[in-house]
């Protein structure tokens, strides 16, 4: 069965790195003749492409799943992405899935939609990881402003809480030519902006010929995209402290292209922790690439991810981290409570959750940044007699400018009148592996 004619719906979870691919599976399918829809218009297929970093994974596919199916019952359904590689099998027993297509196989999808019709028993094609070596090559154009250019995936970091390593593999980089080329054709499709997307950026040349050796740095990749005529900004996505070394600082300080805007992953202000999670650097080296940037870009803004309730954190661990956070210039917090859907696995994970964090979503998440872009309730008794008062006169969203005082003040001194130095929101609570 050609699919010529057909029409396709695709619904995207997750970051970056999967929008960019889902734009391209997109403009393969458009080349075999497939029309774009929205998920609304009943399509013909439906791809959903998953996201794995929460444990509501499950919750969101089988809720696309449904919707897709209200609008056209007979649809066939296809679920890729990270998710679906870690577990085919359990997204194959979901009802009204058809097929299921892993790290390998997805930007290849085209050639599994031979047969449209419903299956009785979804198939499969998803190797193993271990097996998922060469890099292939993504970008998003049309979907938004900015394109999402894919130079690196995979992730060869070991941190104890992430299952990206698992979903997509040992890190592997883009070619430097065919990363520039791929730039060089966005523009001339009118693109002026491309934000740089990969799972692990900073580690950018290892695996760009098939090896781990690094055949380029991510400096290398900055200086190329710099001299690409009529590309007008250039972002990094999120890259990690320890990879985040001067002589990018400086350039991107010094560039007139790339935009001064750096997300970098704190996860924990806690060296205990930040050991724990097997994260490659203490808060003093976070510290000093935050010092770094403003030393060079005063106005530059600065990102940070922030995991609350990790095994074994206590209340003083917590305490930490929310006063390294009070005292750093950080203009955008991302806060995800951690729990797992299993139980956690004994060679990493010895201790049990925090008490305090039995409902993550309620207690340190919103006391790290109490305005959210709804009111949030105030903390479970354990931590209310740190934070109620904070708590209790934050009402509103708030996007405000980086705090000018420097040193700590407990969360009761500030008042709804003061401006946070946060935009904050809390997403899904983290699955760990």
């Amino acid at each position: 069965m050609g699919l010529s004619g057909k029409s396709v719906a695709f619904h995207t979870l997750g970051c970056k790195l999967n929008f960019a691919e889902s734009s391209t599976i997109s403009r393969d399918l458009q080349a075999a003749g497939m029309h774009l829809v929205d998920l609304n218009e009943g399509a013909d297929v439906v791809v959903i492409n998953t996201c794995s970093v929460t444990n509501q994974a499950d919750v969101e596919c089988r809720a696309v799943v449904r919707k897709a199916l209200r609008a056209n019952d007979q649809a066939f359904v296809v679920v890729t992405g990270c998710y679906a590689q870690l577990r085919p099998s359990e997204i194959a027993a979901m009802e009204g899935v058809d097929l299921v297509v892993g790290a390998q196989e997805k930007l290849h999808l085209r050639k599994f939609l031979t047969d449209l019709s419903k299956q009785s028993e979804a198939q499969i094609h998803s190797c193993d990881i271990q097996a998922v070596e060469q890099y292939q090559a993504a970008y998003s154009l049309g979907d938004r402003t900015r394109a999402f250019l894919k130079v690196q995936d995979g992730c060869d970091y070991k941190c104890t809480y992430c299952t990206i390593p698992m979903a997509r593999g040992v890190s592997r980089s883009a070619p430097l030519d065919q990363a520039v080329a791929q730039a060089r054709a966005l523009v001339k499709k009118g693109v002026q902006e491309v934000v740089l997307t990969g799972v692990n950026i900073g580690d950018y040349g290892k695996g760009e010929l098939g090896n781990k050796r690094h055949d380029h740095r991510f400096i290398d990749l900055l200086h190329a995209l710099d001299d690409v005529d009529g590309l007008d900004r250039i972002r990094i996505s999120s890259i990690e402290p320890n990879l985040l070394n001067q002589e990018v600082i400086d350039f991107v300080s010094g560039s007139q292209r790339f935009v001064p805007h750096f997300h970098i992953p704190l996860q924990s202000g806690n060296n205990e922790i930040l050991g724990k999670m097997k994260r490659r650097y203490q808060r003093e080296l976070y510290q000093d690439r935050v010092e770094a940037i403003l030393a060079r870009h005063p106005d530059a803004c600065i990102g940070v991810d922030v995991i609350v309730g990790f095994p074994g954190e206590t209340e003083d661990h917590f305490l930490d981290t929310y006063q390294f956070y009070s005292i750093c210039p950080l203009a955008i917090c991302t806060c995800l409570p951690i729990r797992s859907a299993q139980a956690p696995k004994p060679s990493i994970f010895q201790t049990s959750y925090p008490p305090w964090n039995a409902k993550p979503e309620t207690t340190g998440c919103a006391c790290l940044a109490p305005r959210s872009r709804k009111p949030l309730p105030s903390p479970t008794k354990a931590l209310s007699a740190v934070y109620s008062g904070r708590m209790q006169t934050a009402k509103a969203p708030c996007r405000a400018t980086p705090k000018t005082t420097s040193g700590f003040r407990p969360p009761s001194t500030h008042t709804a009148q003061e401006p946070l130095n946060t935009s904050y929101w809390v997403r899904g609570m983290l699955r760990i592996p």
